[in-house]
C-alpha cells in the first residue's frame, strides 16, 4: 500500500523525482491568490537551496514547480531569475495610469458605424472618410476622427464598445489567337488605358449565375460595373457600350486577359471602330491585369458576396450597379494611388503613401491640364454638382439600404417560385 504524503513531507530531490514520475501520491493544494503563489514558490526554492544545486537537481526543481504552480516554464525562469537577483519573488501590482482617453464611446460608436456603411475598409480608407466627413461635408461629430492615427484605428475596432456595434470556377481555357497586341499598356500618367475583367456569380444546382464585367481606369481608378446574363455576343456588346460612354474621358486602350469573351472578331471590330487600341495580357505575366483583378476582390465581390444569384436577375442586379456602387466607387470610395520611382537597376518601385490616397473622380481632377482629357460635352462644373451632392456617408447609407432590398428582392423571388 503505497503512504500519501504531503509537500511539506518532501524533503529530498529523490522524492521529488518519484512525485514527479507519479510513483510517490501527494496531497497538495495551492491559494489561488498570486501573493500567495509567489510566497510559496520563494519558499520551495529557499528550502531547497535551489541556488547551491546542480545543473540535473535544478531541473528537478523546476518541473516540480511547474507541475504544483501551473505556471508556464517561461514563467517559473523569470520568477527564478528574479530570485537569484534580488533574494525574492516579490508580485508587482501595475497601477493604472489614469488617464483620460482621447477618443470616447461616442467616437467609436461614430467608427463602427462608418465601417458598417463602408464595408469595414482599411484604416488608410476609413481616416480618409473620417478627414473628408469632417472637412469636406462638415460633419461636425467627426471632429475627433479626423485626425485619429491609423495604427489607433485598429485599436478601436478591438474594443467591446465597437464590437457591440458592429457584429459582422472554372477556369476560361487560353486558346492562340491574332487579335489585341499582346503587351502591357503604358499610360504615362494620362487616363483612358481600361483595364477588364469578368466576375462570375457562381453555379447552383447546374444553373449558371450573373456575370459581371469589370472595367477601371489604370490612372484613375475610375470604374464601372455592369451584370449580364450571359457573356455571349447579345448579352456582352450592349454592355460593353455602356461601359465605354460612362468614362467621362477619352479612351485610348482597352486591356483584357486572355478569356474569349474579349478575345473575339465583334469586339475587336467594335474598339476599332471607336480607335481605341486593343491590349491582352503576356503569358507569365500575372500583373498585366492586377489592377481590375484586385478591383474584383475590393469592389465586386466584397458588395455583392459569393452567393449564386440567377441569370434572370442580371438586370435588378445592373440597375442597383448603375444608380448606386457605380457613383459611389467613383466619387465617394477612396483609393491609394502609387508613387513610382526607378531605381539605378532600371527597376521600378511602387509606394503607396496616405497623402496620395484620394477618390478616383478627385485624382481625375488632380491631374495636369484634367479638362483636356474630358469628352465632348462634359465638364467638372457638373460632375461636381454630383460628386458633393451628397455625403461620403450618405451615399454609403444609401448603397448598403439598395444592396440590402435587392438580396430581399432576390430571396424571396427565388422563395415564392421553388
Amino acid at each position: 500500500m503505497k503512504t500519501i504524503m504531503k509537500l511539506e513531507e518532501l524533503k529530498t530531490i529523490e522524492q521529488l523525482k518519484q512525485f514527479l514520475d507519479g510513483t510517490q501520491a501527494v496531497i497538495f493544494t495551492l491559494n489561488s491568490i498570486k501573493d500567495e503563489h509567489y510566497k510559496w514558490l520563494q519558499h520551495e526554492l529557499i528550502r531547497f537551496r535551489y541556488l547551491s544545486l546542480g545543473k540535473a537537481d535544478k531541473g528537478v526543481i523546476v518541473r516540480y514547480l511547474i507541475k504544483v504552480s501551473g505556471y508556464s516554464r517561461s514563467q517559473i525562469t523569470r520568477l527564478i531569475k528574479q530570485y537569484r537577483t534580488t533574494g525574492y519573488i516579490k508580485h508587482r501590482h501595475v497601477a493604472s495610469s489614469g488617464f483620460k482617453g482621447k477618443y470616447n464611446l461616442a467616437d467609436i460608436r461614430l467608427l463602427a458605424r462608418m465601417d458598417e456603411r463602408h464595408d469595414t475598409p482599411c484604416g488608410h480608407a476609413v481616416k480618409k472618410l473620417c478627414e473628408r466627413a469632417y472637412d469636406t461635408f462638415n460633419e461636425k461629430e467627426f471632429e475627433r476622427l479626423s485626425n485619429i492615427s491609423v495604427s489607433h484605428i485598429y485599436n478601436l475596432r478591438k474594443s467591446k464598445t465597437y464590437t457591440r456595434v458592429l457584429k459582422h470556377f472554372e477556369k476560361t481555357k487560353p486558346k492562340a489567337s491574332n487579335i489585341g497586341i499582346r503587351r502591357k499598356p503604358e499610360p504615362e500618367g494620362k487616363p483612358g488605358f481600361i483595364r477588364i475583367d469578368t466576375v462570375h456569380q457562381g453555379d447552383q444546382n447546374k444553373q449558371k449565375g450573373v456575370y459581371h464585367i469589370n472595367a477601371v481606369d489604370e490612372v484613375t481608378q475610375f470604374e464601372v460595373v455592369c451584370s449580364v446574363e450571359k457573356i455571349s455576343e447579345a448579352y456582352l456588346l450592349p454592355v460593353l457600350n455602356m461601359i465605354l460612354d460612362f468614362f467621362p474621358f477619352k479612351l485610348m486602350s482597352f486591356h483584357s486577359d486572355n478569356g474569349s469573351e474579349y478575345i473575339n472578331r465583334n469586339v475587336a471590330n467594335l474598339l476599332k471602330k471607336l480607335f481605341i487600341e486593343f491590349t491582352k495580357s503576356r503569358s507569365r505575366h500575372s500583373n498585366d491585369n492586377a489592377l481590375a483583378e484586385s478591383k474584383n476582390a475590393s469592389v465586386v465581390r466584397k458588395t455583392l458576396g459569393y452567393q449564386h444569384m440567377p441569370q434572370k436577375y442580371a438586370g435588378l442586379v445592373n440597375d442597383f450597379n448603375q444608380d448606386y456602387l457605380n457613383p459611389h466607387i467613383n466619387y465617394h470610395r477612396p483609393c491609394f494611388f502609387p508613387e513610382v520611382t526607378t531605381d539605378k537597376k532600371g527597376k521600378q518601385r511602387k509606394k503607396y503613401l496616405y497623402k496620395n490616397m484620394m477618390t478616383p473622380y478627385d485624382k481625375l481632377k488632380s491631374l495636369p491640364n484634367a479638362q483636356s482629357y474630358l469628352k465632348n460635352g462634359i465638364s467638372f462644373d457638373v460632375m461636381d454638382e454630383k460628386a458633393y451632392a451628397i455625403t461620403d456617408n450618405q451615399s454609403a447609407d444609401q448603397l448598403q439600404a439598395a444592396r440590402r432590398l435587392l438580396f430581399k428582392t432576390i430571396d424571396e423571388r427565388t422563395v415564392n417560385q421553388l
